[in-house]
């Protein structure tokens, strides 16, 4: 096994993955990565955030259609037994906004986003943002994970993805980077990046 698949192994797993989401390119699965990265887009550990993501999901609120149907103070109580305390009331009406805004625009389908960017990544990331309370980092965490459905993203490795890769002992070069690994693989790898960038301990068992 090369350092590549002991880093797959040990540490590809996606955000999506870790809140009990299958990813497809349907809208459903697109809108719950979507509610993975607003809660990630907090200070917050990313544990946290994917249990909040996994508690709305159980709770019915999968759907645009869905969360803005429910109640706030139903947010707030899913929100809360993910243990995403801190910024719970805020992100509720956060989810809320951001749900009218996407049934609105995109009659709930982000493949709409997608297509209104039309290939530009610089133009999805700007549609991206306009989500409340999707910042930079959010906004990356939703590309990193939906290159694994959305071809005409790959590869798609920020910054921290790079000082994974740098940790890793790995190229720094995107294209060599994404060379490394088959496509379909490439949103498990740049999850595996990020966490070795933030795990000097598991960049030290990569040898």
């Amino acid at each position: 096994m090369n350092k590549v698949e002991r880093l797959l192994d040990a540490a590809g797993r996606t955000y999506a993955a870790e809140a009990g989401i299958k990813l497809k390119d349907t809208p459903s699965a697109l809108y719950q990565l979507l509610v993975v990265s607003v809660l990630m887009s907090a200070p917050i550990q990313a544990s946290i955030a994917a249990a909040a993501a996994k508690e709305l999901i159980k709770a019915g609120m999968g759907t645009p259609r869905k969360m803005a149907e429910a109640s706030w103070q139903d947010r707030v109580d899913a929100l809360g037994r993910g243990h995403y305390v801190r910024y719970d009331e805020s992100t509720a009406t956060a989810l809320g906004d951001g749900a009218r805004l996407i049934l609105d625009r995109y009659s709930g389908d982000l493949r709409k986003l997608r297509d209104q960017a039309n290939g530009d990544q610089a133009k999805l990331r700007e549609l991206l943002r306009e989500v409340p309370r999707l910042g930079p980092v959010g906004v990356d965490i939703f590309c990193r994970e939906a290159q694994q459905v959305w071809p005409g993203l790959r590869p798609y490795l920020d910054d921290k993805t790079l000082k994974g890769a740098e940790a890793a002992g790995l190229p720094k070069d995107t294209r060599k980077l994404a060379g490394l690994v088959r496509e379909d693989d490439l949103a498990r790898f740049a999850a595996a990046l990020v966490r070795v960038g933030r795990d000097r301990k598991l960049a030290g068992q990569l040898g």
